[in-house]
């Protein structure tokens, strides 16, 4: 027996030994598998019943439009000024309330739009929306 040498038994590993790895994930992996349905919680609750049959009321649509010297037109009648706001609030009551598609020329002046839809908004009318040409 000699001291100072070394046997090839004493090298030093330099590969991972994946056993133990291999074993604790596969005791991981059985641990979550029975743990996961103990930890699925379900709340009982009573939910409404809804029907899938399409909604017959169509919403009305109005035309507001603006012409270039800034006079009104519902529905593509002339409107005095007077009765903008009057006839706003009639609309905004009606049940389903209809939509508001306003039309301007683009040479009138953009407060005249404004005040109309001022004018929607105070009248409570929810949706609104502008009309206008595609480029060619």
């Amino acid at each position: 027996m000699a001291f100072g040498t070394q046997d090839d038994t004493d090298e030093v590993m330099n590969e991972i030994n994946m056993t133990p790895l291999v074993d604790v994930m596969l005791v991981l992996l059985i641990i979550f598998i029975i743990t996961v349905p103990v930890m699925k919680h379900a709340v009982n609750i009573d939910l409404p019943r809804a029907s899938n049959q399409a909604q017959d009321a169509k919403p009305e649509t109005i035309r507001l439009s603006v012409d270039a010297a800034g006079q009104y037109y519902w529905n593509e009648a002339p409107l005095p000024d007077a009765e903008l706001a009057p006839r706003l609030k009639t609309a905004a009551g009606k049940t389903p309330q209809p939509e508001l598609h306003i039309r301007g020329d683009k040479a009138v002046r953009y407060e005249r739009v404004a005040q109309a839809m001022a004018a929607a908004q105070q009248a409570g009318l929810r949706k609104i929306g502008f009309i206008t040409e595609p480029k060619s």
